[in-house]
């Protein structure tokens, strides 16, 4: 009988079964817990492999592994950096609304506080009273009848500004004596007269309060007082209720 050699069609079917097999020990041995090293050269020169059930575990080396660690410190470092943007972006944020109310109780105070000042008033001559009424009669008077009130006062008592205000005139006002006149900061005037000094000057703002002169009895008077008198103008002739006017902001007279 004749043989027909062997053709390398074969023999590579004879590799394929030997690189088989070779895995196969692989296996075999991770399967059975057997840990060694594989002495074949091929086996040497190949990436280790680990087996866990049918499920393969590839073991990686160090460089890769501490390449992936610096991958993670580097996004825990940049979450990190992240995080503390955006507290620090909330602190700028939350500091500005702060200052911003802050900011605004300050000016509502200073309203509040310009509001109260501008409706302040007092009574020209403090613990007095009024001792000749409003358009009472007589023949002291050019007009016949008290273009204002006198309070009662002797000489040298310190006479008020009733409230926010400036100075139109301050000097001598002929039958009034020595006289103020201020112009009131909702626009009406008032009048200060017979007053033996005088402490402002024209232009000069004053406050409630604010003392302007002293009592006397300067000009047409038969005793010290005070002449006070509420206008609509700086004039003469422009007088309105001065016990009216006061008690509508708040004096009691």
């Amino acid at each position: 009988m004749a043989f027909t050699r062997a053709t390398g069609k074969h023999r590579r079917t004879g590799r394929v079964h030997r690189t088989t097999a070779r895995a196969a020990g692989v296996a075999a041995l991770a399967t059975t817990g057997v840990v060694g090293t594989l002495a074949a050269p091929a086996l040497a020169a190949e990436p280790a492999v680990e087996q866990s059930g049918l499920t393969p575990v590839v073991t990686i080396g160090d460089s890769v592994a501490d390449e992936i660690d610096a991958q993670a410190v580097a996004q825990r470092q940049a979450a990190a950096d992240a995080a503390a943007r955006e507290a620090a972006k909330e602190a700028r944020e939350r500091a500005a609304e702060a200052a911003k109310e802050a900011r605004e109780a300050k000016e509502r105070a200073a309203r509040e506080a310009e509001r109260k000042r501008l409706n302040t008033f007092v009574a020209p001559i403090t613990a007095s009273y009024v001792s000749t009424a409003y358009q009472a009669g007589s023949s002291l008077w050019s007009s016949g009848s008290h273009t204002g009130i006198d309070f009662h006062a002797s000489s040298g008592t310190t006479v008020h500004a009733v409230g926010v205000g400036t100075v139109v005139e301050a000097g001598w006002g002929g039958a009034y004596g020595n006289q103020v006149v201020i112009k009131m900061h909702d626009g009406t005037y008032t009048q200060y007269g017979h007053l033996s000094s005088i402490g402002v000057s024209v232009g000069q703002s004053v406050e409630p309060g604010q003392q302007i002169g002293l009592s006397g009895a300067t000009g047409n008077v038969t005793g010290p007082h005070l002449h006070f008198e509420a206008r609509t103008s700086p004039e003469y002739g422009s007088d309105m209720d001065p016990v009216a006017y006061l008690r509508s902001h708040g004096v009691n007279v």
